[in-house]
């Protein structure tokens, strides 16, 4: 489904990616884990078009759109979820659910996808009317999911889901996400909580330095010595 091939991205001078590759199979999880710094957020970055790859290719259900305009790769079928969440604090929940689906040109839809969000996300039902910013950090970044779910996307791009949340928030958000995936969308998941992240994946990539050094599957990375050292505490 996503493929990336020695891609090579800058902010100015500095190269932050230096040459990854990795792959997206149709009805996985993937996960990449790494320390602050290793290009986790620039590789999404990059392929959602906000960071224009300056070298090699990414490649998505067989098109190329290493240098496609950011609104036509939502189009294709690519959503993120940033990190931090990035809500619209002073348009309310449903507001900010209808954002998610600006670019649709269905509509009829609608209706159907606002209850899906719903059902996923209970609170999003009891709150639709309340403002985004005067929700705690945990259903926000519920409404940042859900609201990257009104674009029906067949990839979802998800940027540190957990972070900053309460342990109660952190379980609810992977439990969905693997809900997701056995409904049928494919995620690409970047978290720093690297267990979590490895036991709800198939597969994983570990960034260092804007490069690949280590990919497996996530049940080999979980039981791999230098992983548990660098990335599991232990």
């Amino acid at each position: 489904m996503l493929i990336l091939n020695d891609v090579h991205t800058s902010y100015g001078p500095i190269e932050v990616l230096k040459g990854i590759s990795l792959e997206v199979k149709e009805g996985e999880i993937v996960t990449i884990i790494g320390a602050n710094g290793a290009g986790k957020t620039t590789t999404l970055m990059s392929i959602c078009g906000v960071n224009k790859v300056k070298k090699g290719g990414i490649h998505f259900l067989g098109s190329d759109i290493s240098n496609v305009p950011a609104h036509d790769i939502v189009n294709r079928g690519i959503s993120q979820v940033p990190e931090g969440r990035r809500i619209f604090p002073r348009m309310t929940v449903k507001e900010n659910l209808e954002m998610g689906a600006f670019m649709r040109r269905d509509t009829k839809n609608f209706d159907d996808d606002f209850e899906k969000a719903y059902a996923l996300f209970p609170i999003l039902r009891e709150r639709q009317n309340q403002m985004g910013g005067t929700l705690s950090g945990g259903e926000q970044q519920m409404l940042a999911i859900a609201r990257a779910l009104m674009g029906r996307p067949k990839l979802l791009l998800l940027d540190e889901p957990s972070l900053g949340l309460a342990p109660l928030f952190v379980a609810k958000i992977f439990e969905v996400i693997k809900e997701l995936n056995k409904a049928g969308t494919t995620i690409l998941l970047v978290e720093q909580n690297a267990r979590m992240a490895l036991q709800t994946a198939h597969r994983g990539y570990v960034m260092e330095l804007g490069k690949i050094i280590l990919e497996n599957s996530a049940k080999e990375l979980l039981n791999d010595p230098k992983v548990a050292s660098a990335y599991l505490g232990g």
